[in-house]
């Protein structure tokens, strides 16, 4: 058994007395906490430390692995220049993971470096490592914007690659959490910041790992977390393997909550395959959408899976409400996987002969050509959850205060430049947030005032 523990601890550059300066001793009980996890560590005494910080070289679709022989750091841009670390990488590893990465389709590599220089959600863990342990070799990794799941992953491909190369390795998953405790704290109060921290340090106290998968991702983001991928990612690393959680501390002093927890590995836990159990979840309340689904989503879901299994349009079946046959109307088809979106489609006005054929072709359209989503492939297809909207007839308004953000939703107009929103969408809680997120969309300047406005209801099926 290669993985012998790992920590989650933040990264306030604060911590550090020479940018702190004294303020660090108003988060004692973090320090304290850091050292006793730093001692911990190095009690495992690990030949290579897997460092997964959200500050280092992130993409969308792919996870970043440093590569080379080695990287260097220092606090310079926190004022104190003095301050450094240099690491050397574990080579073979690196190179371990990537192509256990590759085999399990995950995205991630050693190609896309930005920059060298080691980041602070690196350096900061290390520091307090160093001053009880340095016989180690680092691997960096980044965070992506792929789901959760891909996230846990990756983990398993860690396990996997230490596993292969016979080596002793230790996770650091280097993270703050909510940024939004308090009105002077760096993003201001959201009601999601506690809430966040309280059930996050719940679960990681446990060791309860599967629970991180069934974070909203919204609610994440309304929170402003920084590390809860850093955690899946090490949970990944820990699957199926029984641990001492041991929770440190929690303190929320400058507005942003900082968590220490230590895991160490006491041997196999085979009931810990937390994302089996959670795929297994996601395929039972699919099954049952599927049971409880009306005629359109029903439409919507067999038109996803003709073409992705077969590479063809379907054609309109028949037995269909005389409403899908006989009217013409814009329809919106949204996939969902995991809770987050998997593509959307729609038309604003009818543009085919039915309703029927408008839900078959912007089906095909949200699987397979919404830009921001790669195609939605055949091993996704039972874990989708459809959605379909059909729009009433928009009308013009003279001003925003005629909107309403869960009836209607909005046109904005600029020349031939036009966005549309839906209604009731998760994250939109103001009418100014709708319009400046359609503007975005027409590629309309937010400050823009000479734009049209016109607004729609939707009858939703799901």
């Amino acid at each position: 058994m290669y993985v012998t523990g790992a920590i989650m601890v933040p990264h306030p550059p604060l911590i550090i007395p020479e940018v702190g300066r004294g303020q660090e001793l108003a988060i004692q009980a973090t320090i304290d906490a850091y050292h006793k996890a730093a001692e911990k560590l190095k009690s495992w005494e690990p030949e290579t430390v897997v460092v997964l910080s959200p500050h280092t070289v992130m993409y969308v679709d792919y996870f970043h692995i440093s590569p080379g022989a080695g990287a260097s750091g220092a606090f310079g841009q926190f004022g104190a220049p003095q301050v450094k670390l240099d690491v050397r990488y574990d080579t073979e590893l690196v190179e371990a993971l990537a192509q256990e990465a590759g085999r399990c389709g995950i995205p991630a590599g050693t190609l896309g470096e930005r920059e060298r220089r080691l980041d602070h959600g690196t350096m900061i863990p290390l520091w307090f490592l160093n001053k009880y342990y340095t016989d180690y070799r680092v691997v960096r990794i980044g965070l992506s914007g792929l789901a959760f799941s891909t996230h846990y992953e990756l983990g398993q491909c860690i396990r996997k690659a230490a596993d292969s190369c016979g080596r002793r390795i230790a996770v650091i998953g280097s993270g703050d959490l909510s940024h939004r405790l308090k009105e002077d704290g760096p993003y201001g109060f959201r009601k999601e910041g506690p809430e966040y921290d309280r059930r996050i340090m719940d679960v990681m106290g446990r060791g309860d790992f599967g629970k991180l998968l069934e974070f909203a991702e919204g609610f994440c983001e309304k929170a402003a977390e920084c590390g809860h991928r850093s955690f899946v990612i090490m949970a990944g690393a820990l699957d199926c393997l029984e641990v001492k959680a041991e929770p440190l501390s929690y303190e929320g002093t400058f507005g942003v909550g900082y968590g220490v927890c230590t895991y160490e590995v006491m041997g196999e836990g085979v009931d810990r395959d937390f994302l089996s159990q959670y795929e297994e979840r996601m395929m039972r309340d699919a099954e049952k959408s599927r049971e409880e689904e009306d005629a359109y989503v029903a439409l919507a879901r067999r038109s996803v899976e003709t073409y992705v299994k077969t590479g063809r349009k379907m054609d309109i079946p028949t037995g269909l409400p005389d409403e899908m046959y006989e009217r013409r109307a814009g329809a919106f088809v949204s996939l969902k996987e995991e809770g987050r979106l998997r593509g959307c489609i729609g038309t604003i006005a009818p543009v085919r002969p039915s309703l029927a054929e408008e839900i078959i072709e912007n089906a095909v359209s949200a699987a397979a050509r919404d830009p921001r989503f790669p195609e939605v492939k055949a091993g996704e297809l039972g874990k989708l959850v459809y959605s379909v909207d059909v729009l009433g007839e928009p009308e013009e308004i003279s001003s925003p205060e005629q909107l309403d953000v869960k009836r209607y939703g909005v046109i904005v107009t600029q020349d031939h430049r036009r966005g549309l929103l839906l209604p009731d969408l998760e994250g939109v809680d103001t009418v100014e947030q709708q319009i400046f997120i359609a503007k975005m969309k027409a590629g309309i300047d937010e400050e823009a005032t000479d734009v049209r406005l016109e607004r729609f209801e939707v009858v939703r099926h799901f």
